[in-house]
């Protein structure tokens, strides 16, 4: 079987990304794969994903590997809760308190605001976080009881709405907080009690480099108290969903002799959008030489190009003309 696609792994809060790597990695050299450092399968995964934080982690195998910085520019989506009343240092749980509030915002607010954290917005970085302060890790710093700024940066939300019900990516998600069906006040009636929130679960769609801790910490304040994040899982990322994803107990049935076409998703898997070009011996030898490929009807933009169900490489179109962006050697 080709080892040139994807594991999702749905990571468990506590295991790091470079350790979900390494169990990776253990479970395919019990498997009785070469995976030593010099001609070794190649492993590496498609975005870090927070020790406390669990869900859809991409871990690349093979060719695959060369798609792994697609991945980590990729959109993501995710689940998350809010604590009122207390803000810590590192915007989660495990960070210390170095700010409290008496305030509970009307969860029908909380739903209002998400509107104003929609679209392109501005926010500034944990300062607990793996960014780069002057060859440093902005963490490492902070622990350090260094001064850390950080600077504001440019992101995208593409959506943000109010969860009902659990957390996940099968949660009902409301089309307005304002539904009398979901059992909450009408805010315009004012004969109805608001329902204040101590805490709440929303869900978010967000562009490369969006931290949803200090998304959260400037909800919370737009709100008028202050919080921090209880509660993280990441439910997509790139074409993955939380679907897709295999547990840490399935992952550790690989080196038991678990059938691997049940579990390892084929390279393309990682391409779900980007159009197929089929091509023929003759071209798919040209391209793997690197050249360029030309009289083609097809409109300009980025093709998967493949021979038969062989991936040969990623390849940008423009005006009837192909070059290769990125080969594959799957043979």
């Amino acid at each position: 079987m080709s080892l040139h696609g994807w594991i999702i792994l749905d990571k468990p809060v506590g295991l790091g990304s470079t350790q979900a790597v390494a169990a990776v990695k253990r479970n395919l050299r019990e498997a009785g794969f070469n995976m030593k450092l010099k001609g070794g399968l190649k492993v590496g995964h498609g975005g870090t994903l927070d020790p406390l934080a669990e869900g859809v982690l991409p871990i690349a195998l093979g060719e695959a590997t060369k798609l792994a910085g697609r991945m980590l520019d990729s959109d993501k989506a995710y689940a998350f809760t809010i604590q009122f009343g207390a803000m810590t240092d590192t915007l989660d749980a495990e960070g210390e308190v170095i700010e409290t509030s008496d305030h509970r915002p009307p969860r029908a607010a909380v739903a209002a605001i998400c509107e104003h954290f929609t679209g392109p917005i501005e926010q500034v970085p944990p300062k607990y976080s793996a960014l780069k302060i002057d060859g440093k890790r902005a963490y490492d710093l902070a622990r350090a009881g260094e001064e850390v700024e950080m600077k504001t940066r440019s992101v995208i939300i593409h959506s943000l709405r109010l969860a009902m019900g659990e957390a996940d990516e099968g949660a009902e998600v409301a089309p307005s907080a304002f539904a009398t069906s979901a059992g909450r006040p009408d805010p315009y009636d004012p004969q109805a009690p608001l329902e204040l929130a101590d805490s709440v679960t929303l869900v978010a769609h967000v562009s490369k480099g969006t931290y949803i801790r200090s998304l959260a910490r400037d909800i919370a304040h737009a709100l008028g108290t202050c919080g921090h994040v209880t509660y993280l899982r990441r439910i997509k990322a790139g074409p993955f969903t939380e679907s897709q994803a295999i547990s840490l107990d399935k992952l550790n049935t690989i080196g038991k002799g678990a059938p691997l076409e049940d579990i390892i998703l084929p390279l393309e898997a990682g391409l779900d959008g980007i159009p197929a070009l089929i091509l023929d011996p003759e071209s798919a030898q040209a391209v793997r030489q690197g050249r360029v490929i030309s009289g083609l009807p097809h409109s300009d933009g980025l093709y998967f190009a493949k021979l038969a169900d062989e991936p040969v490489a990623l390849m940008e179109l423009s005006e009837g003309s192909a070059k290769v962006v990125r080969g594959f050697n799957c043979s």
